[in-house]
Formats: C-alpha cells, structure tokens, sequence
C-alpha cells in the first residue's frame, strides 16, 4: 500500500511535473495580469480606508483633502510603473531589484534590497488576508468573530493552490480578479452617473454621523505632518508593482514585452479605481474613523463598515444582490492579492539561494515545478504575524511599504548608475536619446520614491514601522552569514593539484547486538569488501546476553573475531565510539569502517517498537575523522509487502516518466541517463530496535 502521506500529496498537489514541462507553465498576458497584479489591483480596497481614517483624526473637516492627498498617490504610481518598465526591459532575468542594486550598486546594496522585499512579500500575505477577512465580516458577522483562524485558513488554502503550480494557480485566481474589476469598476461607474450626471443625493450609512477629532486645535506644523502621515498609509497602493519585475522569467516570449505590457495595464486600472473610489466617496459625503469612540450621534451599536461595503450599500441599496456581490469579490481578491506575494517570493528566494544567501533548499522545484520550500516558509511566516498582530489591518499596514520603498529607490538608483555606464560606450544617436529618455525616467522615479520613503520613515517609525526595519536588518544580516558559510565551505571542498592519497590500510568493524540475520548479512558484506582486518564487536550492558552471543558465535563458527566491549553504566554509544577511536588512533592513515546491521519497516507505527540506537551510533561516527560507516539493511516483511509502484499507477495517466531502477538487497538505486536522478520512489525511514546494534 502507498503511505497516507504521499496519497495526501498526490490528492492535493497532483501528479509530478516532468522538468521539460517548464515552458508550459509560462503565462500569457492575461494570465499574468491576475496573477502578478491582485495585489496592486486589491490595494483600492484597504488603501482608501487608510487614507480617510488618518484624515478623520483632525476631524470630518479634514477629509476634503483626500482627493489632493489620493492625487499624489496616484501620481506616485505613474512614476513607479514608467520606471519599473525600464527595469523589465533591461533586467530580464527575473532578479528584479535585486539584480539591479547588485549589478550597478554592489552587493551589499542587494542584499539590502532583498531583505526589503522578502519582508515586505510576508506583510503583502498578513496585510491582504488580514483587509479580506476585516471586509467579509462587514458582511458576515460570522466572519468577524473568528476572523484570526479564517485567516490562517485562508494562507494555507493559497499555499496549497501555488504547490500545484503556477500555472493552475494563476488561471484559478484569473476569474475573480477579473471579476473584481468589473464589480468595482461598475460600482463607481454607476454611482458616479447617479451623482453628477442624473443629479441624485445619494448619501453614505456614515454620512450623517457627528464625528469628533482625536486632536483638536492641530497646529500647521501638526496637521502638515498628519496630511504626510495620510499619503504614507495611501501609498501602500504601490505595493506590489515590483512583484511584475521579479516574475519576468514566468511571462511567456517575448517576456520583457509581455511584462512591460501587464505593468503598463496594472498601473492604469489600480489609479482609475482607486481615484474613482476617494471621488464617489466625497461625492456620498461618505465618513470613516479610525476609532468608533469618535462617533459623537449613531445608534448605540453602530459598526463601522469598510468604505467599499458602505458605497456598495449607498450605490445599490441595503440588502441588495449586488451589495453582497461586491464584499465577496473584495474579499476574494483581498485573499488572492496575497497570492502576487506567493509567486514573488519564492522566486526571489531561488535567486537568492543561487547567489548563497540563503539556503539551497529554497533553490530547488518541487513535483509541480512550484518553488515548494519558498511557499511553504512564506505561509509560515505570513501566519506567525497575522496571529501576533490578530489580523488587524490598521496594526499591520504600520509595518507595511517601509521595504518597498527601500527597494524602489535603490533600484531607480541601480538604474540611473545602468544608464550612465551604457552610455559611457553608446555611439548611436538614436539609441543615446532613448537612454536619456530612460534614466531621466529614472532619476525622476528616485527622486520621488525617496522622497516617499523619508516621509514614511518620518510617520510610522513609531507606529510600527521599526518593526519592519528591524526585520530587514536581521535577514540582512542572517543572509550574509549564510553567504559567509557558503563560501568557507567551498573553499575547503575545493580539490587541490595533489593527487589524493590511498590510506594504508581499511579496518573493518561490524557491529553486533545479537547473532541474527542483519548480523550475518552485515559480516558477510564486510567480508566481500575484503578489509585489511575485520573484526565484530558487541557491547556488554548484560553479562548472560553477552554470554549467550558468544557461545553463538562459537557454535556457528564466524570466521570472525568477536570482541567484547564493558560498559559498566549500560551505555552502548559512548564505548563504541571509544572502541572506533582506539582503532583510528594507532595509523592516522588508516580508515575505520563501520558496518550498522538495520531493520527496514513498511508501517509508521512499527518504528515506535523499535529505538534509534543504530541512528545515534551513525550520528556521532559521521564526526569522527577517517571513519565510514555502512548501513547494511534487513527488509522486514512489511516493507517487502509494499508496492511502491502502485500509488504513481493509480494517480497518474500519462505516459510513464522512465524505466524505474529495482531495489537491491543493500538498497542502491541508479541514476537516470544523462546524469539526472532516478525516477521517484517511496520508501520509509529505517527503523532501528533495540537488538540492532549495540
């Protein structure tokens, strides 16, 4: 029977993906645009909150700036997406800006950058389910009163989509992104039109409201700060438009075009619903707080919902379809925006990993040609904050933006320095304008990202922004004593021009803890190496077990020499240690090998009867200098009972992937041709008991 762990994986992820199926799973534009663009896109639903519930601390007054301060965000936006066009253009490669700042400003610089955006991508994961959860429960209390466990509900059901491939992933999310923008896009079409074109007062559940200021009698220095802290929290709408930049390896050819193109589209939907949804909000007098303490008159039990919620019921009316259509949608997207996070960091993880500043695990495919390792560290990651923050948006968008904006301008930074070296060596005219075109792009992107950044700096460092900064300075440092490592370690395995030397002689030791059939195999496998010496050794924790192996022994007469090891405290690690190491200690060019008799099982549960003695032995030997250690396993019945072929016969209906290799009594496999491995089997890990090895 297949174990119950690979079914799961099977039923859940599906059937492997070969590696030459790569191409197949690169996306076409429309594809691309959900899939790298739902966070950006999804920014319009909590980004307009943000920016009225900071106003409403100077009071209802304050709120006729929202247009001017939704203005400067939007133009913010149009500078990013012009200048990350750029970058699609000259860094195809999937690096993003951490290419950028490594190839133009050094590594030290990409690494920073990096930091920046692997924090930022686990905020983009807790800030979006977080908004998605906060603006379902407007709809459904339910929703509301477990809000931090439908939240972490909603992260693994994202991770489990991107395991199955990126492809799958993107065409499941493709229908409700689309489907957000028609709803939206619809909703601020159709109020509008009710407004100013058939002159109907419509007026938002919020906007009779007596609304109290939280600082009253703000000083021009004070309510100036208030406004920037207000365009800080709106410019969390850019987030999310350098995840297209890193993704460029998953457009179909030609993919800096194709790229270039989903930006351009992201960019001008994002501004268009987010200005339209600030306008139809000052067009219904529409008023959100940052505290309901602040409500002067309401019904006693007011709750305050969301802006999109409040202008879906003020353009379609109280209990309408479409009410209830649009707060789903939000939500949907809200929980698929985290999906743009899903796709960005795994892939900047591989690069990284590639680089060694992280771990090479994170490098590697899994079944789905999916970056598994990635997606699985950021659902963790992503979860660890939405428990600690209780997945409140307002706590956590404090912590958001800080690392976009530091990779933005280090980027443009990156690129100004890109432009300067082209041209350096650049003689056609034509090819020189459109360089000056791109890098004063550029220029005017940093210089308007930087700007952002200080002002964000400025306003939330003590709101919790400090938080995120502290988080970069930690993966920053954590990553470049990954590299440290990465790089020691190559050194010393680096072959030298010396021509290896033979040892003198290889000392056989096998291990005994009872005279049966892993022992007998283990002898007579340490017998065909044909060592220099040879030799089994048992420890005595018990005087009449030992007596009875060596009148065993005897009896069988083993050609092989049976020593007897005290061990007066009932240890059976320390003195086989000791025993290999007095072996070692008389040739320093000499090997010890070890022979370790295993039993193999078939079931999990059978590895609960037997202890690991056999597992420390190997651990604790593996440090030892000129020791091998050879595990010699004895397949048990149930493991030989299994039928490792059956699970990949049920479940998969094409073609078979290769010629699988049959299993040998010591458990060798081949490999593939051309050097890849064999094709995948199931096996259990050895279980060891207490009569294995001593």
């Amino acid at each position: 029977m297949a174990s119950s762990t690979s079914l799961a994986k099977r039923l859940l992820l599906g059937r492997p993906f070969r590696s030459d199926r790569l191409q197949h799973t690169l996306l076409p534009k429309r594809i691309a645009l959900p899939v790298f663009a739902s966070d950006a896109l999804s920014s319009v639903a909590y980004a307009p909150d943000e920016i009225l519930l900071t106003l409403s601390i100077a009071g209802a007054g304050a709120f006729v700036y929202s247009p001017w301060i939704t203005l400067a965000v939007a133009v913010v936006m149009v500078t990013v997406v012009a200048s990350y066009r750029q970058n699609v253009h000259a860094y195809p490669s999937g690096g993003g800006d951490y290419e950028v700042a490594t190839v133009n400003l050094g590594p030290r610089f990409g690494v920073a950058v990096a930091s920046a955006l692997l924090v930022d991508y686990i905020l983009t994961v807790a800030v979006s389910v977080s908004a998605g959860v906060s603006n379902l429960g407007s709809v459904v209390p339910f929703v509301a009163e477990h809000k931090i466990g439908i939240a972490i509900a909603a992260v693994a059901l994202l991770a489990s989509l991107n395991l199955r491939g990126l492809r799958e992933s993107g065409t499941a999310f493709a229908i409700p992104t689309y489907a957000f923008i028609i709803v939206i896009v619809g909703m601020i079409l159709t109020g509008l039109i009710r407004v100013f074109v058939l002159g109907q007062d419509l007026r938002a559940p919020s906007a009779d409201l007596a609304i109290d200021a939280e600082a009253h009698h703000l000083t021009s220095f004070a309510f100036v700060f208030l406004l920037l802290r207000t365009f800080s929290s709106g410019c969390a709408a850019l987030t999310g438009v350098e995840a297209i930049s890193n993704g460029v390896p998953a457009f179909k050819p030609p993919k800096s075009k194709n790229a270039a193109t989903t930006l351009l589209m992201l960019g001008g939907i994002a501004i268009m619903m987010l200005v339209g949804i600030i306008m139809l909000a000052r067009a219904t007098h529409l008023q959100y707080v940052e505290d309901v303490s602040q409500i002067l008159t309401g019904p006693p039990d007011y709750v305050q919902k969301t802006v999109t919620t409040q202008l879906a019921e003020t353009v379609f009316g109280s209990g309408s379809i479409l009410l209830y259509l649009v707060g789903a949608v939000t939500a949907l997207i809200l929980f698929l925006a985290a999906n743009t996070a899903f796709n960005g960091f795994p892939v900047l993880g591989s690069i990284l990993a590639q680089d060694r500043y992280l771990p090479r695990q994170l490098h590697t495919r899994g079944d789905r040609l999916a970056f598994s390792n990635g997606i699985i560290f950021l659902s963790v990651a992503a979860i660890v904050l939405i428990v600690a923050f209780d997945a409140e948006v307002t706590r956590l968008i404090q912590l958001y933006i800080v690392g976009v904006f530091v990779s933005f301008t280090l980027s443009q930074a990156g690129m100004i320095r890109h432009w300067n070296r082209l041209l350096r060596t650049q003689r056609d005219p034509l090819k020189r304008r459109q360089m000056f075109r791109s890098r004063a792009i550029n220029t005017f992107g940093m210089a308007m990202t930087g700007a952002v950044l200080i002002v964000v700096l400025i306003t939330k460092f003590l709101l919790g922004a400090w938080i995120a900064i502290a988080g970069m300075m930690v993966i920053y440092v954590l990553m470049l004593a990954i590299r440290k490592h990465y790089v020691r370690v190559a050194e010393e395995l680096q072959p030298t021009e010396e021509r290896p030397v033979l040892p003198s002689r290889n000392h056989a030791i096998v291990l005994v803890s009872k005279v049966h059939m892993p022992t007998l195999r283990a002898v007579a496998y340490a017998q065909a190496t044909r060592p220099d010496t040879l030799t089994a050794v048992t420890v005595n924790v018990d005087d009449k077990d030992t007596r009875k192996i060596q009148a065993e022994w005897e009896r069988r007469q083993i050609p092989v020499p049976l020593t007897v090891v005290d061990s007066p405290y009932r240890e059976i690690t320390r003195p086989i240690i000791d025993f290999v190491k007095s072996v070692r200690r008389g040739s320093p060019r000499d090997v010890v090998t070890v022979f370790v008799p295993e039993y193999v099982v078939g079931r999990w549960w059978e590895n609960l009867l037997h202890n690991q003695s056999a597992l420390r032995i190997k651990g604790r030997l593996l440090f030892e200098p000129g020791v091998m250690v050879t595990s010699v396993p004895w397949q048990l019945r149930s493991s030989q009972d299994r039928d490792l072929e059956r699970l990949d016969r049920d479940l998969s209906r094409a073609p078979a992937r290769g010629p699988r290799t049959r299993r040998t009594d010591m458990n060798s496999s081949a490999a593939a041709p051309g050097g890849a491995p064999a094709a995948e089997t199931h096996t259990e890990p050895a279980a060891t008991g207490a009569d294995e090895a001593r």
